[in-house]
């Protein structure tokens, strides 16, 4: 299974990372090495809890650009 993850430097410096696909999945770490290595076990324990309550796994998200 392929996800697209964002990441974002925080006001503190840490690299946030986020799955979008699943709802609340939410990482960080100094590196984006480490803040990639942090959400892909984010995104594990997510996707088990999600599959241990009976919620579909992930959820239908677009990308769309917006002109200005």
């Amino acid at each position: 299974m392929k996800l697209i993850v964002t990441l974002e430097r925080d006001e503190t410096g840490m690299l946030v990372a986020e799955c979008p696909a699943i709802p609340g999945c939410i990482s960080q770490g100094k590196t984006e090495d480490e803040a990639l290595a942090n959400i892909r076990e984010a995104i594990a324990a997510c996707l088990e809890a999600r599959a241990a309550n009976g919620m579909p796994l992930t959820v239908a998200t677009r990308e769309v650009e917006v002109a200005l």
